[in-house]
């Protein structure tokens, strides 16, 4: 039985080589954005949407130079060259900020997937689970991630707040001076607060997970009873801890980038979002340890159990997406009802896609019971998932902060491989550091005859 894991040269590679790529394309992104309203301009004027912002901007000029024909205000020339002023200078913005969003939001979907897993990994502590025990190293491996996706998200939170980007219009002091409504929110969105508040989050996450880890390492070695005790007591108490951050979290670093639009559903979707993610890729990792001979101890009744909860929780992501969709669409509120119609009409495809990929498909393949003892048919599905929750993150922040100025190229695709190269050589580099094997749990022999 192969119960160590050994880090490969083929993995190795792969994680560098995929870093590298991505490192190149977000480097393209950004030495490509335009730098001045001239070359912002002729940037949309060049690309696929002149039809629909060429013509625009066109009339924005020619209605500026054709106003005395209609208003001989002297008040109204000067307004309406004001608003070409704050029309160009906000299409630049949008301009500068797509690769700086791609980063974004390829950092943060990188850092949802073990934290969806963390949260996993704590509820089968808490509720003293016997199935999983025999997963809870992989667990762990994923979560060894977690670290670095924290510094990633953070340095990229800073950035923000240095206003080297205008993701979050919010910060802009400018913004903040002409907006009523900002500046009601100004007592929770301001950037002491929110940095504040975004290490108390990765804190206390990274600091549950390198205890609980410790906890699980030493258990291997003895104190069995008190350690399992001690895993459980702590998993209970971080689970009250992240009910409340995680959802303060979403709304600071997603849901504030469009600061006019609020939803209370909104913690609950994000967690739907990162939890299912999550479960796949422990499905993924799973399924590939074992076929090169690890993990002898884990069956098909595993990875049918797996199959169930990327099942379950991709109806629950559903109904939570149609409960936030239906009861904002069908009251109406102009303030709410636009964050939907902007993402229909100018992202259709990532807005239509993602609910077929994370919802429509699954449903279909893994409604029935033997397809989800099916590793082709698990691995299939879980890519699928992987790519729309992806479009998921990606329709959630693109349009507030790039408009409808948008498409999937070299910073999109290179920051998602960036990130994946890192998060791939995390994970089997962790999973290299310790047995795969969990012992000394007491529900350990359980889980090794774990039977569905």
């Amino acid at each position: 039985m192969k119960v160590n894991y050994i880090f490969t040269n083929n993995i190795r590679n792969l994680s560098i080589a995929l870093i590298i790529i991505g490192l190149l394309g977000l480097g393209y992104g950004f030495l490509s954005a335009p730098s001045s309203v001239s070359e912002a301009k002729e940037m949309i004027a060049g690309s696929h949407h002149s039809d629909e912002h060429g013509v625009s901007l066109n009339h924005d000029e020619k209605s500026s130079h054709n106003d005395d024909d209609h208003q001989n205000s002297s008040y109204d020339s000067k307004h309406a060259e004001d608003h070409s002023v704050d029309h160009d200078e906000h299409l630049l913005h949008q301009l500068q900020n797509r690769p700086w969003a791609a980063l974004y939001v390829a950092a943060l979907f990188f850092f949802m997937i073990p934290l969806g897993v963390l949260a996993f990994y704590a509820i089968n502590r808490a509720a003293q689970a016997g199935w999983s025990i025999v997963l809870f190293r992989v667990m762990e491996g994923i979560t060894g991630y977690l670290i670095i996706g924290s510094i990633s998200v953070f340095l990229i939170l800073v950035l923000s707040v240095m206003h080297l980007n205008h993701l979050f219009i919010w910060m802009d002091p400018d913004v903040v001076a002409h907006d009523e409504i900002i500046q009601g929110k100004s007592g929770y969105l301001n950037n002491k607060w929110f940095l504040i508040r975004t290490l108390f989050y990765l804190v206390g996450w990274n600091l549950y997970r390198f205890i609980s880890r410790r906890i699980s390492l030493n258990q291997d070695k003895g104190d069995f009873l008190k350690n399992h005790k001690m895993n459980f007591r702590l998993a209970a108490g971080f689970l009250v801890f992240y009910i409340y951050t995680e959802s303060m979290m979403s709304w600071d670093w997603i849901m504030s980038i469009d600061p006019h639009w609020f939803s209370t559903l909104f913690g609950w979707y994000v967690f739907a979002s990162m939890f299912v993610t999550g479960i796949t890729v422990i499905a993924l990792v799973t399924i590939y340890l074992k076929s090169l001979g690890y993990l002898e101890f884990v069956n098909a009744s595993h990875i049918h159990n797996i199959g169930l909860f990327m099942f379950g929780v991709s109806i629950f992501w559903a109904y939570l997406w149609f409960s936030q969709f239906m009861l904002i669409w069908y009251s109406n509120i102009p303030e709410e009802v636009t964050y939907f119609i902007t993402r229909m009409e100018d992202y259709p495809i990532p807005f239509f896609g993602m609910v077929v990929m994370n919802l429509v498909f699954p449903f279909l393949v893994l409604m029935n019971r033997d397809y989800k003892r099916n590793n082709f048919l698990i691995i299939m599905t879980g890519i699928i998932i992987i790519i729309g929750h992806y479009l998921d993150f990606f329709n959630m922040i693109m349009p507030s902060a790039v408009g409808s100025h948008w498409y999937i190229g070299a910073p999109e695709i290179g920051g998602f491989m960036f990130f994946l190269g890192i998060f791939i050589f995390s994970i089997f580099k962790t999973l290299e550091k310790a047995p795969l094997l969990s012992k000394g749990d007491p529900f350990l022999k359980e889980s090794q005859h774990f039977h569905y």
